[in-house]
């Protein structure tokens, strides 16, 4: 149970963080840039911010610099709330060391089936 706590204070955090700089994003260039076929440069960013962070953190953890607690609190916790992108690169970048049809199969599925899924939700909303 603490562990959960834990990863939920992370999650506050990080989700916290992913909306300050969506607010941000508004306040410099204007509403949502997806609506008006523009690139998102809000989401964008926390996705490359949040790799940077998930890669800091997992690189201090492995070396033994880190404290499980600490790796639930950031890596799980705040990279989890702020941007899941960063979890599927860094997962990406454990499965390249030594798994690269596994790479490659996961991150095909992931896009593939995650946009067939949105595409269902979608029709799912349309229908009620």
């Amino acid at each position: 149970m603490k562990e959960l706590l834990l990863v939920c204070i992370g999650s506050f955090f990080g989700g916290g963080m992913r909306y300050l700089v969506a607010l941000l994003h508004e306040r410099l260039i204007g509403p949502s840039a997806v609506a008006c076929g523009l690139f998102p440069w809000a989401t964008f960013a926390v996705n490359v911010i949040g790799c940077l962070l998930i890669g800091l953190f997992t690189g201090i953890a492995a070396s033994g610099h880190l404290p499980t607690q600490w790796k639930l609190v950031l890596i799980t916790g705040f990279c989890g709330g702020f941007t899941t992108f960063s979890t599927l690169m860094n997962e990406n970048y454990l499965l390249a060391k030594d798994h690269l049809l596994m790479l490659a199969i996961y991150t095909l599925a992931s896009l593939a089936l995650g946009m067939a899924a949105l595409v269902v939700g979608y029709k799912m909303a349309e229908a009620l």
